[in-house]
This record gives structure tokens, sequence and C-alpha cells, in this order.
């Protein structure tokens, strides 16, 4: 049967299709335009974050970090294994040994009560992911990282302007890497940000995103003249991107509106059957902010969670499984990652199915996957009615 309702289905607003022909009758389509520098502006404004920098994806603003942090071969960083490849690729590039730690339960955020027994002598960095824009248990994390003299790398790609204790995510460690893919709240098709925290970090920043050239200061006007200083890559995003993100970003509350809308109607329509089935749903602590980013149930098994994506799919919705635990993965392996060193995400990847989420999403079409939804009984209840009749 064809998809009716998909998974993912981009935003494009008014003013993003009005910005984006103003970018491109500009005559300045490449990176750093006048579109990506109010991109920068507002976020610096919004975050209360010394500089922004915009980048073609998340996965390069991850690069850029571990260029700043200058990694060698054999230095370690520790990250939760129920993350997109990415989060360890970044890292792995630079010849990092990627150490891979557990998520909670709760949250299915890295387990912070995890993180200290895995630290070493080589450990230069600990990558949080706030899954599901769900802040992670910072407190303690900065408090171990603080302790042990070592970098916190914020993987930001689901939790833009979501907080943790009324601070904005992203702007707890001293770098931080946002998303606007097209399946995140506010997308560029393809894109990302660096969050710089640390002024420290600023000009070796620009230096990385400028093919190693120092040519923003020559922009600027600080030198007369640019050349190769240092390492770097062509990290700048189009200013045709910019213009569209720059369009979702003005538009923020709305967006975010209609997704707290959209996560709260899930929960209400869900509540009673997932109590019923045994079925988890998503938890949120009092004291995080969350970015409304994504709706996911936790199945009691991997048979109940395929058979509930066939099910759905029966009726034109789209459901997709998430993260397969990277410790488990081919090239996770060579680390020495073997079946129960994280028993948690090993379980929840095997159970977890995401709902279809977006702007557009309409009430009707959220109630038709509810619907659709409360009329699947799982494999373990349907053998306890078989027995009990």
């Amino acid at each position: 049967m064809n998809t009716s309702i998909p998974f993912n289905k981009p935003l494009v607003n008014e003013a993003g299709r009005r910005y984006v022909a103003e970018a491109l009758s500009s005559g300045k389509q490449s990176g750093d335009g006048p579109f990506t520098q109010r991109c920068h502006a507002l976020l610096e404004s919004l975050l209360g974050a010394p500089k922004v920098l915009l980048s073609t994806s998340c996965t390069h603003a991850l690069e850029m970090t571990a260029l700043l942090l200058h990694l060698q071969p054999g230095d370690e960083v520790i990250m939760p294994s129920f993350t997109f490849t990415s989060t360890a690729n970044a890292f792995a590039l630079r010849g990092a040994r990627i150490v891979f730690a557990d998520i909670r339960r709760d949250t299915l955020n890295l387990d912070e009560r995890q993180v200290e027994s895995l630290i070493t002598a080589r450990t230069k960095a600990i990558v949080v992911v706030h899954y599901a824009g769900v802040g992670c248990e910072m407190d303690v994390l900065l408090e171990v990282a603080k302790r042990h003299g070592i970098a916190v790398i914020e993987d930001n790609a689901h939790g833009l302007f979501a907080k943790y204790r009324g601070r904005y995510l992203g702007t707890f460690g001293g770098l931080a890497a946002q998303s606007f893919h097209e399946t995140k709240n506010f997308s560029s098709g393809e894109g990302g940000a660096l969050i710089i925290n640390e002024p420290r970090f600023i000009e070796e920043a620009e230096v990385i995103r400028e093919k190693g050239t120092n040519r923003s200061r020559f922009f600027r006007g600080e030198v007369d003249k640019y050349s190769w200083i240092g390492l770097g890559s062509s990290y700048l995003p189009s200013d045709i991107l910019a213009a569209l993100l720059l369009s979702q970003l003005e538009a923020r509350e709305e967006i975010q509106s209609r997704r707290r809308r959209i996560w709260q109607n899930y929960y209400a329509g869900l509540e009673a059957w997932a109590d019923q089935q045994g079925v988890g749903l998503p938890f949120v602590p009092g004291y995080c902010d969350q970015a409304y980013h994504m709706f996911y149930l936790l199945l009691p098994s991997l048979q109940d969670r395929q058979a509930l994506i066939g099910h759905l799919r029966s009726r034109g919705i789209l459901a997709v499984f998430h993260y397969l635990p990277l410790h488990l993965s081919e090239y996770g392996r060579r680390w020495g990652g073997k079946d129960g060193d994280c028993p948690v995400a090993e379980d929840v990847s095997a159970r977890l199915l995401r709902l279809p989420f977006f702007f557009s999403l309409t009430d009707t079409e959220q109630a038709a996957i509810i619907d659709s939804i409360c009329s699947f009984v799982p494999h373990h209840v349907r053998q306890q009615a078989y027995f009990q009749a």
C-alpha cells in the first residue's frame, strides 16, 4: 500500500520562498552572505552564545569540534552507543578511540553514572547527545569533566531551544553542534551549526571553517591579505540554504507551538493504550523543557515493534525505528564492542518506534495514526488473552 502519511515532510513557508528568491538574485550565493550573517546574529542573541557559525551539516560541526580539541591518534572520547554514526565519525576521523557508554532507561540519554568509570589518562572529551531534545544530566556530567580536566561537547542535533534547568541545550559544553537536516524542527535541507561557548575557540574555529585560512579576518579588515595558516576544510553552507533556515528560525514560536501540540496529542491519545499494552512513552523530567523533536513508542519486544511497523504501513502510515547501537556495528566492534556491553541501548534499539512528526501533520492525519496504533495488540497480550479464553 502506498504511504499516505510519511514519517517526515520538510517545511517551506512563504518567507522561505521569498528569502531564497532574494538570495538567488542577490549576486551573493556562496557562504557567509547576508542571510548567513543574520542567522548567526539571531542564534547568538537567542542562545546567549559568544559565537555561532553555520556549517554544511551537524556532522561537519562535530568534525570542527574534534579539530579544535587537537585530538591525536590514541586519544579517547566517551559517548553514548545509542547515537548516529556522525557522533563517532567526527572523532574517529582524527584517530581517536571511541569509548561507548550505555544510556538511561528513562530519557535514553547518556547514563551519567557510568561515565567516570570509563575515564582514563587518555580521555580528552565527553560527547553528550540530548536524545529527542531532552537534556542530559548536565550538572553531573560537567562536574565529572571539570574534576578530570576534560572537555564536554554537546551533540544537540535534536534539541535547539530546549532547556535543562532553565538553560538552553547547546550552551553547556565548550562547544556544541546543531543540525538543520530536513528531519529537524528547523531545516535548510542539509545544514548545521557550531556553537562556541568558550571564546578561546573562536579564532581557530573561523580558520578551520575557512579551509585553514584567515579569510574571515581579511573580510573584517583585520589583515591586508589572507593565507593558509592551519588545518581546515570547506564547512560554509551556501547563503541560499541560510535564507531558508532564517525563515524558520524567525517563525520559531509558531513552529514550536505546533510541534508541542502534536506531541501532546500523541501522548494524550496513546497514554491509556500504552498502559494497557505495556508500551513505553517518552519521559521528560520536570526540570527539562524539551524541543518536541520526536515522539516514540517502546514496544514490549522486537517482534511487536516490527509487527506495528507493518500494521501501520498497511494503513498507509510510515513509522520507523532509530539508532542501532554503535558498539555492535561492524566498525564499532573494532574498539572491542561486544554483546552485553551496553544492555539498555541494545534493548531499547530493538523496541523503539518513531511516529510521523512534522509541522504540517494535520489533526485528521494524527487522529488516524492514533486510531491505527490503538487497534494494535502486542503479541504477549494476545497470548494472554488466548490462554485465558
